[in-house]
């Protein structure tokens, strides 16, 4: 299956490629990016393929500022070459515009928002691109959304406001993907896509504001939203035709209210605290029993999601990182398909050697409710400023039906080649 680019971005890198990089410096554009190649070798050999990653990527980085600071402008193309696929797309497209104490950016972008490393909880403004789970970096897992964004500083107080007149939801792997993800649909339902898509209007845009302080005392956000569930809710019904049961799944994206927010505090210089939490109104769950009544297959209930995480170096110049991170529902009935109680943990360890150049990784996700992990070790060290070699592995253990163990087959290890220019 070829991944058609855009025709937007793919005129869009026709017309670069055509431009001669010389003409660069006598503008006030700046390019830079990478090229890089991702090989990674499966564990088990019972696979149909012995490769879980073979992916060559093409970013760029092109950005400008006019003479006087008052406007600037970014593009980043990028091109993933698979074995026998490609992606091309923009990751990100925008201008910029710089008043006195106020930016004001409008077009595709990442929008990144709160404290935590390596889950989602107030950084819910991008939706997510899971088509190779958490392996690649998040700013790669972050998808762009055209948007306006409006920043207005006081002092140390930030106040930002976004708005999204089109809704994007989670990009999920295609069923042939060794990351397919397995939904609870039976396999003889029938598909009803009809309200799978969300029409771009303004009653469908989705809106968010941030209030932020950063001062010398602690790092806070505060923010809240009212968008849509970037997963669609799976509802069930069914009917009797000639003695025969017909099952109609039919997803759908349903509105969420959600407030929350982070800090950061240095504790007497020894580590900090970070902590992150997220109140969710009226969210759809999955039921094991339809309602007797109703027939639904589905209940609203509020949840919420925190974690609270350390930073230290307390020996031999080793970062350390843990988090606790939980989401609980609330008003909870037994016949939710989903826990009361998920609770994860995330532990990271490094260690630079030789100046710099040399870097030793641990980072492992731990899912406590279902028992189950992904552990990536990895070594990195860096040639010049320009080119850097890394090795390590992705390690999924547990049990099939958790977050983690569900991939325990596509454990791999891997190298990357990585030039930047």
């Amino acid at each position: 299956m070829i991944i058609r680019p855009s025709r937007a971005s793919g005129l869009f890198f026709i017309l670069l490629l055509l431009i001669p990089s010389g003409l660069f410096a006598e503008t006030n554009i700046d390019l830079n990016g990478f090229i890089r190649n991702e090989t990674g070798v499966l564990l088990d050999t019972d696979k149909d393929t012995e490769f879980g990653l073979l992916k060559n990527t093409l970013s760029l980085d092109l950005n400008y500022r006019n003479d006087d600071d008052t406007i600037g402008a970014k593009a980043t193309p990028y091109i993933y070459y698979y074995t026998n696929d490609y992606k091309m797309d923009l990751r990100e497209i925008y201008i910029d515009l710089f008043l006195d104490s106020m930016d004001i950016r409008i077009g595709k972008q990442q929008i990144i928002w709160g404290k935590a490393d390596g889950v989602f909880i107030t950084d819910i403004v991008s939706p997510k691109d899971l088509t190779e789970f958490l392996l690649p970096g998040f700013d790669e897992i972050r998808i762009g959304v055209t948007s306006l964004k409006l920043d207005y500083y006081m002092g140390d107080n930030t106040f930002e406001l976004v708005w999204i007149p089109s809704f994007s939801p989670t990009v999920t792997p295609s069923e042939d993907s060794i990351w397919a993800i397995k939904r609870p649909i039976p396999p003889n339902a029938k598909l009803d896509m009809s309200k799978k898509e969300i029409t771009p209007s303004l009653k469908n845009s989705e809106i968010f504001f941030k209030y932020s302080v950063l001062s010398s005392f602690i790092d806070l956000e505060v923010m809240g939203g009212y968008t849509w569930d970037d997963d669609p809710t799976l509802h069930m019904t069914q009917k009797v035709v000639g003695n025969q049961p017909i099952i109609t799944v039919t997803p759908e994206h349903h509105r969420l209210g959600v407030i929350g927010g982070s800090f950061s505090k240095d504790i007497a210089g020894l580590f900090v605290l970070r902590s992150e939490a997220a109140f969710y109104y009226q969210k759809y769950f999955l039921l094991t029993t339809p309602d007797k009544i109703t027939h639904e297959n589905t209940d609203q209930r509020d949840y919420i999601h925190y974690l609270v995480g350390i930073d230290a170096t307390p020996f031999w110049n080793i970062t350390m990182s843990v988090q606790f991170i939980q989401r609980a529902i609330l008003n909870y009935d037994d016949n939710i398909k989903d826990n009361q109680f998920d609770n994860t943990m995330t532990f990271l360890l490094r260690k630079l050697f030789m100046n710099d150049l040399l870097t030793l990784e641990l980072f492992a996700y731990y899912g406590i409710t279902n028992d189950d992990a992904l552990i990536k070790p990895k070594v990195a060290y860096k040639f010049t400023d320009e080119l850097e070699l890394s090795a390590g592995a992705y390690i999924f253990v547990g049990d099939k039906d958790g977050l983690f163990g569900q991939y325990k087959k596509n454990s791999m290890v891997y190298m990357k080649a990585k030039l930047n220019f």
